[in-house]
């Protein structure tokens, strides 16, 4: 192999590697949660791509798993990280959005989702990591480990579903009976009264709406409630789990 396409090769696998090293450093002065951190900057970090349960605060309990993934990421306090962006720069609330590597490049984020502590929330445009974080969630599953072994965050039915445990996010399961449309959304119809809701701006993201029908799957995302009718919203095809091609 000529020397130049090996130098080409090397410069290409190393160029992500250089360019972390090269990034700005900060220091983790405070663990939120297990995807919220305060830098040494004063600046408030979530972590893309991941969510883990909620902990206690603001008169609200604490979320089945919220304080282990808590307790995890603590030994980030006082640590020195970099940060990776994505499309998207801050979230609504002011905080920055980032990837977060650790000193010796650890990447927190998929570290989390693979200890089973946190899972997949894919916010689009912000894809860069997506696969990975997939593909790391999947293997947490298929051990059980954290969330995925807890009765919590079990596979709801969603004929299942009432006022007593239509909160938060839920693993919905069922088949697709009706797809239909309207000027912002599609619904994937588990029953009239049950639905994902897909907004227009997703569509390109996943395939033909038809692949869906009469398919049994399991969509996770977060419930809401609106008068007798439940919808969860999801914005990635990742949040969808066939369990019936």
């Amino acid at each position: 192999m000529p020397k130049i396409i090996i130098r080409l090769i090397l410069l290409l696998v190393l160029w992500p590697m250089s360019a972390h090293a090269a990034a700005t450093t900060y220091q983790v002065q405070k663990v939120y949660d297990g995807d919220t951190i305060l830098l040494n900057n004063g600046q408030k970090v979530r972590f893309l791509g991941i969510n883990t349960p909620e902990v206690a605060g603001r008169g609200k309990p604490a979320q089945s798993g919220g304080e282990q993934a808590k307790h995890w990421l603590q030994r980030l306090e006082q640590q020195t990280v970099s940060l990776e962006t994505d499309v998207e720069v801050q979230d609504k609330y002011g905080r920055q959005l980032a990837y977060v590597y650790s000193a010796d490049q650890r990447f927190i984020n998929l570290e989390l989702v693979k200890a089973g502590l946190a899972s997949v929330s894919i916010f689009p445009p912000n894809l860069k990591h997506t696969a990975a974080l997939l593909a790391a969630q999947q293997s947490a599953e298929q051990a059980r480990l954290g969330i995925w072994a807890d009765p919590t965050y079990a596979p709801l039915a969603y004929g299942d579903i009432n006022p007593d445990n239509s909160q938060g996010w839920k693993r919905i399961t069922g088949q697709i009976t009706v797809i239909k449309h309207n000027h912002k959304n599609t619904y994937l119809q588990f029953s009239p009264q049950v639905a994902v809701q897909i907004a227009h701006q997703y569509a390109d993201l996943f395939p033909d709406w038809q692949s869906y029908l009469g398919k049994t799957i399991e969509a996770r995302g977060w419930l809401h409630k609106s008068g007798h009718r439940y919808t969860i919203l999801l914005r990635h095809p990742g949040e969808i789990k066939l369990l019936q091609p």
